[in-house]
């Protein structure tokens, strides 16, 4: 039996991560900032351990020199993470989780730009849904609780009525600061994490629910 997140509770919406969440870019994201680490005479290994789940222009912000025209650099870590998607692939039982929730009760909010985040899920043969925060929607992304704030109030829902789904600790702040539920996919995870969330390896033998007042549950596949 695959461990089952809030088995006793229902939600209006689920609001899911991308990145290391719904798909695995690991590798694409680490080699696009090994270059922008080296370019900048910086140890790509410390920028590698704190970029995962935050917005790249606050990365840059924080590592690069002063002077530096943060957004340009974004803007050209973004074309270069586009160029290289190869190696992204869909969290396993991702896809078939997603195809059987309602379209309008879910959302991903995601730290990457929606040109990037369009471009990986295709790689990782995902759909988009019709609702879907980005980068470009907020002033202050993860780990501020202002995108998945942003998500419920745009799929007309409490975010305190939501399960989010993530695998970083700066969404799963997010997440908390926002005052939802929180489940974290742990497929990406080299090490184990710390939480007192509950942790799911993955989607497989997972089955959303629509119960009989609408609202959504998370079940066991038979």
């Amino acid at each position: 039996m695959p461990p089952i997140p809030h088995p006793d509770r229902s939600f209006a919406a689920f609001l899911f991560d991308m990145d290391g969440t719904l798909i695995d870019s690991i590798a694409s994201a680490n080699r696009a900032w090994t270059r922008w680490a080296v370019r900048h005479g910086q140890d790509p290994t410390a920028i590698l351990a704190t970029m995962h789940g935050v917005r790249a222009v606050e990365t840059i912000r924080r590592w690069a020199a002063p002077g530096t025209d943060v957004e340009a650099e974004a803007a050209q870590l973004t074309r270069d993470e586009i160029d290289d998607v190869a190696g992204t692939v869909a969290i396993p039982g991702a896809s078939a989780f997603l195809a059987a929730l309602p379209p309008q009760r879910w959302a991903i909010v995601t730290s990457a730009p929606r040109a990037l985040a369009l471009v990986r899920l295709a790689a990782a043969g995902l759909t988009p849904p019709p609702m879907m925060i980005t980068a470009d929607d907020v002033r202050r992304g993860k780990p501020a609780p202002d995108p998945f704030l942003l998500a419920a109030r745009r799929l007309e829902v409490a975010a305190t009525d939501c399960l989010v789904w993530e695998d970083a600790p700066a969404g799963i702040a997010a997440g908390d600061a926002a005052g939802a539920a929180i489940a974290v996919i742990s497929a990406t995870h080299h090490q184990p994490m710390e939480t007192h969330h509950p942790l799911v390896p993955n989607y497989e033998r997972l089955m959303p629910v629509v119960d009989g007042d609408g609202r959504l549950r998370v079940v066991a596949q038979s």
